[in-house]
C-alpha cells in the first residue's frame, strides 16, 4: 500500500523539501504514467524542434563560410525557431497544468487519481494558464528589468498564483490578486523554500548538462590545449543526443519545483484558512 500523504497541513521548510521528493517518489509510476499520455506528443514535438533548431543554428559555429551560406536559410530558421518557442511554451503550460490537476484528484479523492478527469480539466483550463503565465511573466520581468529586488519580490508571491486558480477555482485576476495576500506576512519563509528548492533543481540540472559540455570542450579541443574552431559545430549527432537529454532532464526536474510550489500553497493556506483541518475535523465528526 502507498503511502497517502496530506497536503492540507501546516509544514516547515524541511518538511517541505521532503515530503516534495517523498510524494514524486510514492505516486512515480502513475504520476508519470498521467504526465506522459498528456504531455508525450508535446514533448516529443518540443525534442524534434529543438533537434532541428540546433542542427541549423550548429552551423553558425562552422567557420567554413560557403558551407554556412548553402546550410542555413533564414525563412527557414525562423520558422523552426518559432515552432521550437511555440512547442516550448504549450509544452511547460500543459506539464505545469498537469502537475496540479494531478494533485488535485489525488487530494480529493484521498491518494486515488482519475486520468479522464485530470485530462478534461487540464484542456479546459489551457488558455487560462497561458493568460496567468503572460501575467506574471511580464509583471516579474518588468520588475527584473527596474531592478533585481522588486522581480525576487513579485516572483514569490505570483508563483502561487497557479495553485490558487486551481484549488481556490479563481480566475486570473483573482488568483493574481489573491496570491499578494496569501504571502502577506509570511514572504521571507515562502522564499525560503522557493529558494533552497531552486538550488536543488538547479544543480541537478547542470549534473545532466555535464556530459554535453565535456563532449563539446572535447571536439573543440579545449581538453587537449589545441583548439580546433574551424572544424567545429555542435550539429553532430552526438551533441544533438546530449544536448536533447539534458533538455529533457531539465524539463522534467522543473516537476519538482511545481510539486514543491503546491506544498507551499498549502502550507500557507493551512496558516491562514485552516481548510485542511477544518475538512479532518468534519471527517471525524462523520466517522463517528
Amino acid at each position: 500500500m502507498k503511502q497517502y500523504i496530506e497536503f492540507k497541513k501546516q509544514r516547515e521548510l524541511g518538511e517541505i523539501i521532503s515530503d516534495t521528493f517523498a510524494f514524486l517518489r510514492n505516486e512515480f509510476k502513475p504520476f508519470f504514467n498521467t504526465f506522459l499520455k498528456i504531455i508525450g506528443p508535446y514533448l516529443v514535438v518540443l525534442l524534434i524542434c529543438y533537434v532541428l533548431y540546433m542542427y541549423l543554428i550548429g552551423d553558425f559555429f562552422n567557420f567554413d563560410v560557403q558551407s554556412s551560406n548553402e546550410a542555413l536559410n533564414g525563412l527557414l530558421l525562423f520558422a523552426v525557431a518559432a515552432a521550437f518557442v511555440l512547442s516550448m511554451i504549450v509544452t511547460y503550460v500543459l506539464s505545469q497544468a498537469t502537475t496540479l490537476f494531478y494533485i488535485k484528484s489525488y487530494t480529493n479523492n484521498k491518494g486515488v487519481t482519475d486520468f479522464n478527469e485530470i485530462k478534461k480539466e487540464v484542456y479546459a483550463s489551457f488558455w487560462s494558464f497561458v493568460g496567468l503565465g503572460i501575467l506574471v511573466g511580464i509583471c516579474v520581468g518588468v520588475g527584473f528589468m527596474f531592478c533585481i529586488l522588486p522581480g525576487v519580490y513579485l516572483y514569490v508571491p505570483l508563483v502561487l498564483s497557479f495553485s490558487i486558480m486551481v484549488f481556490n477555482q479563481k480566475n486570473v485576476s483573482d488568483a493574481f490578486g489573491y496570491s499578494f495576500t496569501l504571502v502577506k506576512d509570511h514572504w521571507w519563509t515562502t522564499f525560503a523554500a522557493l529558494f533552497v528548492v531552486g538550488i536543488i533543481v538547479y544543480v541537478a540540472s547542470m549534473a545532466f548538462s555535464i556530459p554535453a559540455t565535456i563532449y563539446n570542450y572535447a571536439k573543440l579541443g579545449i581538453l587537449s590545449g589545441e583548439i580546433d574552431a574551424e572544424n567545429f559545430t555542435t550539429a553532430d549527432p552526438v551533441s544533438l543526443l546530449l544536448g536533447s537529454i539534458s533538455t529533457l532532464a531539465q524539463f522534467l526536474l522543473n516537476l519538482v519545483s511545481v510539486v514543491a510550489s503546491v506544498f507551499v500553497y498549502f502550507n500557507l493556506n493551512e496558516k491562514k484558512n485552516f481548510t485542511g483541518t477544518y475538512e479532518r475535523i468534519k471527517n471525524l465528526g462523520e466517522r463517528e
